[in-house]
């Protein structure tokens, strides 16, 4: 575990005003490490970083109490162990090393160990369709399976669901959250938020106490897709942080894949606009692990859900796209009070889901 002495100087190196992560990154290649900065006098310090060497000068006033605070919730843990993770550190994950902006330290909770596991990132909508939760969850269990380790970002929607299917699936999920590690955002993940801890990790690279600013998502994203060998987006609307999780895969030389969905969908444009862009198109697990080079997604006769429901003539006629109850006894010739007892029978066992405007939609096990 990280020694208080280095844990101070390395968070008054980056909890500094106006010192950010470029600076902080000149300092260190300069000195070698935090406490050789801070041995340095204020004329080595601008021969390194120039004018902003006279903000360096003085601690933050608030230094002493977020070094007692982060010093005793590492020593805390009664849940899973807690980590300092250092650029220099050997549980450092590789992969984010490779990137153009790895973050010089981490905050981890949970089975640190899994960050330097192959993985794959699951990110989409906030506000998915039904569809397009079963797909996250479907596709998370299965590459789980698999042994790939699932990351995400714990926001609601898409990446919930992809923390839900990796847990399912019986292996790992790291969520990189948007605050300090103290903090759960969204509070509706609190349970989920413990779970991933027994089985996965928790990763932020903001200090103790940051709550849920806006800023630091966009942030977030590049240690997102800068963790996985590949970013799978299942719904994003043209103008979505999934779209800027994909663009930092792709600049960092990872795969990216999508989803295809309705033409009609505003949650599938942001995917089409991706394989438009030269994105792999995916329509099962297999397709990333062929894409990865990995062992195969488990077989039906491994364990696979079989098909559901096969040949039942409403599914049939609701197709996948959202369908009125009005075209829907257009299609099968059934009053609309027996349409609407099926429906119901087939919403209670998971086969449809019940959408705004009255409509109607059979959501596909993938």
């Amino acid at each position: 575990m990280i020694e208080r002495e280095e844990l101070a100087a390395w968070l008054r190196l980056l909890e500094t005003p106006g010192i950010g992560r470029d600076t902080a990154r000149k300092l260190l290649a300069g000195f070698g490490s935090p406490q050789a900065v801070f041995e340095a006098s204020v004329g080595q310090w601008r021969e390194v970083v120039g004018s902003a060497a006279s903000r360096l000068a003085a601690p933050p006033d608030t230094l002493h109490d977020l070094v007692d605070t982060t010093h005793a919730w590492l020593n805390g843990a009664t849940e899973a162990p807690r980590q300092v993770i250092t650029v220099g550190d050997p549980l450092y994950p590789p992969a984010l090393l490779e990137t153009a902006d790895p973050p010089l330290l981490l905050y981890a909770q949970g089975q640190v160990q899994r960050l330097t596991a192959p993985s794959v990132a699951i990110v989409g909508s906030r506000n998915p369709s039904p569809q397009g939760l079963e797909n996250a969850r479907s596709f998370a269990a299965a590459l789980s399976q698999s042994g790939l380790t699932v990351v995400s970002g714990l926001a609601l929607g898409i990446d919930g669901a992809a923390h839900e299917g990796a847990l399912q699936g019986g292996g790992s999920t790291i969520a990189v959250i948007g605050t300090g590690l103290d903090r759960v955002y969204p509070r509706h993940h609190l349970e989920l938020a413990h779970r991933i801890v027994r089985q996965g990790v928790l990763l932020s690279e903001y200090s103790l106490g940051t709550p849920p600013l806006a800023q630091n998502f966009p942030l977030r994203n590049r240690v997102i897709a800068g963790l996985a060998q590949g970013t799978l987006v299942v719904e994003a609307a043209l103008r979505s942080g999934s779209l800027i999780t994909a663009r930092l895969a792709s600049e960092a030389g990872r795969d990216v894949f999508a989803i295809p969905g309705s033409i009609h969908s505003p949650q599938a444009r942001g995917c089409h606009w991706l394989i438009k862009q030269g994105a792999k198109l995916v329509d099962s697990a297999q397709d990333i692990l062929e894409e990865l080079r990995l062992a195969p997604a488990p077989t039906a006769e491994k364990g696979e859900p079989a098909p559901r429901r096969p040949g039942d003539p409403l599914l049939d006629a609701l197709g996948f796209e959202p369908s009125s109850l009005e075209a829907l006894s257009a299609r099968t010739g059934w009053p609309a009070a027996e349409l609407n007892s099926r429906l119901l029978e087939l919403e209670l066992e998971g086969l449809v889901a019940r959408l705004p405007g009255q409509l109607f939609q059979r959501i596909a096990s993938v």
